[in-house]
């Protein structure tokens, strides 16, 4: 099966590096330094007129925990058929409970409104108390991915329990590790039997794809 590496893009900037580079998706939201929120749909437009791979889009109103009020929760409702009416190819959120459990009510409404488009269920994750019951609800709501680095801390630290992850989900789910995945360890993580990986190739600072390291994961990866 052919690997597919998926990049986290900032801004418009990345988007076009990072499909130029070689990438085969990606996931685009705005704001690095809280982790991602929402992005406009003037940005997203320009990056649909370019590129030509799928393009997923992160929806989060707001930066700190994934615990979300009724109205914050309008805004998932809002901006799910916005993006979906200009051709976007999926989605990617996490909504979870007070105890940081997988707030599957609220999940299952949006993964309903969002097809026949997929949707990623995001390192929300990986906060919670048990990621093996986590795992089991985030298939239970109909996600068909989940990006997660199998706990806190990055992917690279928590191998063993990726390789449990993607044991259990099995061909339920696609386990997509992410959290400091670079071309550095991209070899190591290949071992978790799983054949999509997600980075923001970001190396130099500031919010800015970096082209070559996105070349050098994507050629390791082959």
């Amino acid at each position: 099966m052919k690997n597919i590496l998926e990049i986290a893009c900032f801004n418009v900037e990345s988007a076009l590096i990072a499909a130029k580079a070689g990438a085969q998706r990606i996931e685009f939201c705005t704001d690095f330094s809280t982790g991602g929120l929402t992005p406009s749909l003037e940005d997203t437009k320009k990056i649909l007129s370019v590129v030509n791979i799928p393009v997923f889009i992160m929806i989060r109103p707001r930066s700190g925990n994934y615990v979300f009020t009724d109205t914050e929760f309008l805004h998932f409702n809002e901006w799910i058929p916005k993006f979906k009416a200009i051709g976007v190819h999926g989605f990617v959120f996490g909504l979870l409970n007070d105890d940081c459990t997988i707030n599957t009510e609220k999940s299952k409404e949006l993964v309903q409104l969002a097809l026949p488009l997929p949707c990623t269920f995001h390192r929300a994750f990986d906060t919670g108390p048990d990621l093996s019951k986590s795992l089991e609800d985030v298939i239970a709501c109909g996600f068909k991915r989940l990006l997660t680095s199998g706990g806190a801390g990055n992917a690279i630290d928590n191998v063993p329990s990726l390789i449990a992850l993607a044991k259990q989900a099995g061909d339920r789910l696609i386990i997509l590790p992410g959290g400091g995945v670079r071309s550095s360890n991209i070899e190591t993580l290949k071992s978790i039997s799983t054949h999509e990986f997600h980075t923001s190739a970001i190396t130099k600072g500031g919010e800015i794809a970096d082209a070559d390291e996105i070349k050098k994961t994507f050629e390791l990866l082959k």
